[in-house]
Order: structure tokens, then sequence, then C-alpha cells
């Protein structure tokens, strides 16, 4: 079981933090000759395999390296392009390694976007008033789980001091709806939800009480890394979050 990573999006959609805990690697090295008997395309700038799985290569794969080189995109390492240099036979033998191309900065916050407004749609789709929206989606490989806090991102309190009390110790810090806490994980890790709610704390303890932290901007407070790494270690571990945990 494990947890593969988190996310954090702000009220307006926009990715404000991300942390990969876990990466599954299942790539595939082989050295092939010419022919090489695989389909390969070029798509996203990536080179991926459009027919011929075998071997534990699957359609989708991208070309992640090149005789143990790795590839820049649909280029190889001395700048040369990947479909031109597995088309010349004075190539071969050739050893490539296949698997899932890794998420660039730019994917992962328009992934989050679109992930924004799909649990916005999930709300009005909602029979009933007051939907909370997407809460998980499963596939056969993982799950992401999502928590909104009723409370979500926040600001502080003004020179006239006039404070609601929502529950955070820290009374300086009033909240505003719209936070989300994503988390995707092994489909049988356990204990999802109190690591949600407890990111929710780690949120609130180590970054909006950060005096350099500003709202709605991408969190960088190295207390808020360590203690979020430490949280995704107890859960992996199954462990419980008891108080001052």
């Amino acid at each position: 079981m494990a947890i593969f990573s988190v996310y954090v999006v702000n009220k307006a959609g926009g990715l404000i933090y991300q942390l990969d805990h876990h990466a599954p690697r299942a790539d595939t090295e082989k050295t092939f000759g010419f022919p090489l008997d695989l389909v390969l395309r070029l798509h996203d700038e990536r080179v991926v395999v459009a027919f011929g799985q075998r071997d534990g290569i699957r359609v989708g794969h991208a070309v992640l390296a090149i005789n143990g080189a790795e590839v820049n995109g649909r280029l190889t390492a001395d700048g040369k392009d990947v479909l031109e240099f597995l088309g010349n036979p004075a190539n071969y033998p050739v050893s490539i390694r296949f698997g899932r191309h890794r998420l660039s900065s730019n994917e992962k916050l328009m992934l989050a976007s679109m992930f924004h407004s799909l649990f916005a749609i999930g709300s009005q789709l909602s029979p009933e008033v007051g939907s909370s929206g997407i809460e998980m989606l499963e596939t056969d490989t993982f799950k992401l789980h999502c928590f909104q806090t009723l409370t979500g991102t926040a600001r502080r309190c003004g020179p006239a001091g006039h404070v609601v009390n929502l529950g955070l110790s820290d009374a300086s810090v009033v909240m505003a709806p719209g936070i989300k806490f994503v988390v995707l994980a092994d489909p049988r890790q356990a204990g999802i939800d109190a690591l949600l709610r407890k990111i929710y704390e780690i949120y609130s303890d180590f970054a909006l009480k950060n005096p350099f932290y500003s709202l709605e901007m991408p969190i960088r407070c190295e207390l808020f890394d360590q203690n979020l790494k430490l949280a995704l270690e107890v859960a992996e571990k199954a462990g419980p979050f008891g108080p001052g945990s």
C-alpha cells in the first residue's frame, strides 16, 4: 500500500502545493534489433508507443531513455530527433527504456485546474442542495480522495482585531470557503479521511501561521514539508493521528 501524491488547490482552482511521495516504477528496458517491432508516434512533444504491446511495454508508454541516456521529449540526450534516430538501421542494436511519462509542472497546474472545475460541476449536478462535490474517484490502480474544507482558504484579521472563531488554535486567522486537499493513493490504502484532515491541520499550523506566507500563493514552508511527509509515513503504516501527533 502507498500514498502516491498530494495536491493543494486554492479557491480559484490554482495549484499551490504538490508533492510526489511514492511513484511506482513500471519502466521496461529492452534491446531491439532493426526494424523496431513497435509503432511509435509523436504525441505532445513525446515519442510514445502507438501499437505493439509486448514484455511490459504498453500502448501510451513513452520513450524515456536510449542506450542509457535520458531523452528530452522528442530529442535524444545529444539533441537528435528520437524518431529519426530509431529509423536509422546504423543505430542498431539499441537499448530503449519505456514507461509512463512524468508530468511536467505545467501539466500538474492544468490538471489541478480541471479537477477544480469537475468538482464544481459535480456539486451543481447533485439533485440535493449543498452537495459536497467530488470526494473520491476510483480506478483499478489508484483512488483520488478530496477534502474541501467548509472554511477553506484564509485571511488575517484587520487592525480592529475582530475575529470569528472557527475552531483554529490561532484566532488571528479567519477562513473563507474553497481550499481543496487532494490525495492519490493505492486503492487498498486505509485511513485517508483522517490523513486529509491531518493535512488540513498541518496547513493551518505551518502555512497560515507563517508570517512570510502569502495567502492563495504557492506554499514554500519547510516545516509544512517536513510535517506533511511525516504524516504520509504514519498513514502508510496505518497509524492513528492522536492528539499532538
